[in-house]
């Protein structure tokens, strides 16, 4: 099978009514690396995540995708339904794709385990933290196995032990064969992917600042 991949190719956003957030952003993503998408707040992190998706129209540029079949997010703040337990959360992603309830809960289970979670498995997602409800939707989209991985600000709600461990996961996931593009202002995400694109670098010579939509 072809190897996956995502192009930048010249990419500039605003909009409209705003100035530009970023622009001449030419990158490659490919499986085998995690990439950090860093930048001041208003920079267009998010943003850049939308385009990459395909959700997002650039304002200039392109985005070029080969066998990109399907694409998970993880957004900012958890979500879920209230009286399901954490384990069906994983679960279901992977009964839609054909596994049975006895081939999916071991798969589910070793992935909630890479995030600390086993012991929550028979948590109602409403008995959860903010911080297990994070890494339980970090779990959910890892262990779908999506082509590319998009993830923002996945420490944000997270205190500072757990945002450590989850960011030493996050720095390993493209091992398992995804692209995987975090966008983050955190220091310890930052350093643990294999390379950093910084917005700041795009930003107009004479940019006074922008609003980025979350």
């Amino acid at each position: 099978m072809a190897e996956a991949c995502v192009r930048a190719v010249g990419l500039a956003h605003r909009f409209l009514g705003t100035d530009v957030l970023f622009e001449r952003l030419d990158a490659a993503f490919v499986p085998g690396e995690t990439v950090a998408v860093c930048g001041p707040s208003g920079s267009g992190k998010s943003t850049l995540l939308s385009i990459l998706a395909g959700w997002e129209k650039p304002y200039a540029g392109h985005v070029e995708r080969e066998n990109i079949e399907r694409v998970g997010w993880v957004f900012q703040n958890p979500y879920g339904v209230a009286e399901r337990s954490a384990l069906d959360h994983v679960v279901f992603p992977l009964l839609a794709k054909g596994l049975t309830r006895r081939e999916a809960e071991p798969r589910a289970l070793e992935t909630m385990g890479l995030f600390d979670l086993g012991y929550a498995a028979g948590r109602r997602f409403s008995d959860l933290s903010g911080g297990e409800a994070q890494r339980l939707m970090l779990a959910r989209a890892v262990c779908s196995r999506p082509d590319l991985l998009l993830v923002d600000e996945p420490t944000a709600q997270l205190d500072t032990r757990t945002a450590h461990s989850v960011s030493h996961v996050l720095g390993r996931l493209a091992g398992q064969g995804m692209i995987v593009v975090i966008a983050t202002h955190d220091p310890d995400t930052r350093d643990a992917c294999d390379r950093v694109i910084d917005l700041a670098d795009y930003a107009p010579a004479d940019a006074d600042g922008g609003g980025e939509r979350l």
